[in-house]
């Protein structure tokens, strides 16, 4: 089951009586618990009918019985236990007892109560094990994973709607490359952009530069534009103006790395026997203005360049998440080995 389909159900009022949620990607996480707790406690008193426990510090047995305890003046209870990896085997010599809340959980979701719905999370199970296997067959297996690139983009896009936000798939695109990939800082971002661009306005570049990046995209394709010139003075030259120590470079990368890959999927676009104007619909581009601006900054940069440029947006992304450099110093080299001929 995916993180949508647990939450559609619950907001259809569709509960199931066990749920385990596993991943490494906590926002969405506890999204679904969210979803999951509103809909069971909805019309009841919260009070009296929800419990909560962390696995390091309760057994399965104590679990259980809240589970099967009857729900009161409420049509259903809400039992939450968090981190659930806590009573994995640990492959010591205690690992036959340490085996038995997970198993107990198992023989409780075969004959579960239907008046409770209980909700047990991990950041990972072990799928062989006995309560992962049965999750996995009978449907109550809901895995929360990070969202790739296409994913994030289309996350963005819907949650943007979710608020009464336009959004075109360029801008999308450069906020899942600036903010991403956490959701929680992605979803945040979308939150300051709302309140910036007011109620039913279109979220825009513009928006994310000064709410998100703190560049603006003139200067970034600029910064481009000399980088296509090998001209490395200049290069610096923006670099110093734009650059922000207050967020160690990375947005600047994330919009630099946005702009080039529009040029790169322009360029593949043409390569593969597209229009100018379908390959800038390709890469993002959809307004008039925008498929002309992408056209004639492709001008003067080769497919092969751009290849490479990625490759080097790709090394310095690693440098400055995992380097004691100074971010500066990092993009500094970057530009070094941008302008360099070949």
């Amino acid at each position: 089951m995916t993180p949508e389909d647990a939450i559609l159900g619950a907001k259809r009022g569709a509960l199931l009586p066990v749920y385990i949620v596993t991943g490494d990607e906590d926002y969405i996480r506890d999204e679904v618990v969210a979803e999951l707790r509103a809909a069971s406690l909805a019309g009841g008193v919260a009070a009296f009918n929800e419990d909560r426990y962390n696995a390091a510090d309760v057994d399965a047995d104590k679990v259980i019985s809240t589970a099967r305890t009857v729900p009161m003046m409420a049509a259903r209870r809400f039992v939450l236990v968090r981190g659930a990896e806590r009573w994995e085997p640990s492959g010591d010599d205690d690992a036959p007892k340490r085996d038995a809340p997970l198993d107990r959980i198992a023989e409780y979701a075969q004959k579960p109560v239907d008046s409770t719905c209980l909700v047990v999370t991990a950041t990972k199970l072990d799928g062989r094990r006995r309560l992962g296997a049965l999750a996995k067959k009978q449907g109550f297996l809901v895995v929360c994973e990070p969202l790739d690139g296409r994913a994030l983009v289309g996350w963005i896009a819907a949650r943007a709607k979710s608020k009464g936000h336009p959004i075109e798939r360029d801008v999308a695109e450069l906020l899942a490359e600036i903010a991403g990939p956490e959701l929680a800082y992605v979803s945040d971002a979308i939150e300051r952009l709302s309140l910036y661009v007011g109620t039913g306005a279109a979220i825009t570049d513009d928006a994310v530069s000064e709410c998100v990046a703190r560049v603006r995209m003139a200067d970034t394709w600029a910064l481009v534009g000399a980088i296509g010139r090998r001209d490395l003075g200049e290069s610096l030259r923006m670099l110093a103006d734009v650059f922000d120590r207050r967020d160690g470079g990375l947005p600047l990368l994330g919009a630099i790395a946005w702009s080039m890959r529009q040029l790169a999927k322009y360029h593949a676009a043409l390569a593969g026997g597209a229009s100018p104007d379908e390959a800038a619909r390709t890469a993002g581009a959809f307004q008039p203005q925008r498929a002309r601006e992408l056209a004639s900054r492709s001008k003067g940069v080769r497919p092969k360049d751009v290849e490479r440029w990625l490759l080097v947006l790709a090394e310095t992304d690693l440098a400055l998440k995992s380097s004691r450099r100074p971010p500066d110093a990092v993009l500094e080299e970057m530009l070094t080995r941008l302008c360099r001929k070949r």
